[in-house]
């Protein structure tokens, strides 16, 4: 699937000669990721296209005359289609022009240079863990160093993933986003503007059942352990009074394993929790809790009249959802900081029977997290249905392979983003359930 990558801004400036040019400020899970000009992507694209042929999107083309405010808008928006959708190809996403081009882009948005530098990885059990690392170095390659340093088997690494979390003064602490492979985690952390942004480890899938797949290696163990306590401390999982007595006495026992394997049939373990935003249901403006895991959205919603109210959307009756930036980007004139007023949607259509579709509207700072938790929650279920029955999924046309054959693999739903300046949506063309048959293409 498509990136969450978005171009709300972009600024005209003067080059060195009085020459005018225009600088796209290029967003990443809703975080300023970098600023880029169009020749600059015209020069990659360039590259890509040597390496990998024309199996790459459409590029929006030069105009040699000056543009007018609609032409502007609308190479805004081919532009930010256009970084959405290079990434859906593994092979360029992997590729070195890929994230070379990327890692210099952060690095000069933020005028980093390349050097030895330490960064502190916190753990879902309180601690931290300090290791060198270089300023260019990805996400994927930090991982790598942290499994080394804590002993997590590299077969496992896939099941973890980099997160940059708001730790809050009371001890509260938001999990804004999951980071990319290629991104700089020294980076980000230099980039934003709001205090007490911090990177943590934590594990990366929706499925509490595969916890079973990490039960041989002891850091995995001790991983899984420290992130279960903190959902139940934290009241992000919610024991009943049995279970919570159960697992408070295999605690004091130190039997790790058998805790995990309670805390499985625990409600919401393993669910990513949001912070307490606002939604439509029953009405606008309704506080909810807002959760994801399982394959379901859960929303703990306060009615009007201050009663509590719980509503589960199975990813089984989702047919689509979108993302909007609602608020408004403050600009500084020549730094190279922006913020955005993060004031964010994210609207999902579900079924309710009968052939009757709804949407349900959250509003919350982590918007993209939380698609970027549906997203994987859909990736999880075609691994599972690959492993049932290999000749029933769909896979991506691979270079050098005949249409044939990638027809002769069968059919599989549609997810497709598209973007309108500030909206990244999901829809699937099937209005039946889109874990049954899930392929990837533009609208």
């Amino acid at each position: 699937m498509k990136m969450h990558f978005s171009i709300p801004v972009s600024q005209q400036r003067l080059d060195t000669l009085g020459g005018r040019y225009v600088l796209y400020s290029v967003y990443l899970e809703g975080f300023l990721f970098c600023k880029v000009r169009y020749s600059q992507l015209h020069r990659w694209n360039e590259q890509l296209r040597r390496v990998f042929g024309n199996c790459l999107p459409p590029f929006p083309p030069k105009y040699y005359l000056a543009m007018t405010t609609s032409m502007a808008d609308e190479r805004r928006d081919q532009l930010e289609q256009y970084l959405q959708s290079v990434p859906m190809d593994p092979n360029i996403l992997r590729s070195e022009v890929f994230i070379r081009f990327f890692t210099l882009l952060q690095q000069d948005t933020f005028k980093i240079t390349t050097k030895k530098a330490f960064l502190d990885i916190f753990l879902p059990d309180g601690r931290s863990i300090r290791i060198e690392i270089l300023t260019s170095d990805t996400a994927e390659r930090v991982l790598e160093i942290v499994s080394y340093k804590t002993g997590l088997s590299r077969e496992l690494i896939e099941h973890f993933g980099l997160f940059l979390i708001q730790f809050h003064s009371d001890g509260a602490l938001s999990v804004m986003k999951k980071m990319a492979e290629f991104e700089l985690p020294y980076v980000s952390l230099q980039s934003t503007e709001v205090e007490n942004y911090k990177v943590g480890l934590r594990k990366w899938y929706m499925d509490p059942s595969l916890d079973s797949m990490l039960m041989d290696c002891r850091t995995a163990v001790n991983l899984l352990y420290g992130q279960a306590v903190q959902e139940i401390e934290k009241n992000w999982a919610k024991p009943t009074l049995e279970q919570r007595q159960e697992l408070e006495a295999l605690r004091k026992a130190g039997n790790q394993t058998k805790f995990l394997e309670l805390a499985q049939q625990v409600q919401h373990y393993g669910y990513m929790q949001l912070d307490t935003c606002t939604c439509d249901y029953p009405e606008p403006g309704c506080v909810a809790t807002v959760s994801a895991g399982n394959n379901e959205i859960s929303c703990c919603v306060k009615l009007p009249g201050n009663q509590m109210q719980e509503v589960n959307f199975k990813m089984s009756k989702i047919k689509s959802w979108q993302v909007t930036f609602l608020g408004s980007l403050l600009e500084e004139e020549d730094g190279p900081q922006q913020t955005l007023n993060q004031s964010l949607e994210l609207r999902f259509q579900y079924s309710e029977g009968n052939n009757s579709w709804q949407w349900f509207t959250v509003y919350s700072k982590q918007a993209f997290l939380l698609s970027s938790c549906l997203k994987k929650m859909i990736s999880e279920k075609l691994m599972k249905l690959a492993a049932e029955n290999p000749e029933m999924i769909e896979v991506p046309l691979e270079q050098g392979k005949s249409k044939k054959s990638y027809h002769q693999q069968s059919q599989i739903n549609c997810f497709d983003f598209s973007t309108r300046k500030s909206k990244i949506s999901v829809k699937s063309t099937e209005e039946d359930c889109v874990f049954e048959t899930i392929r990837e293409e533009d609208l």
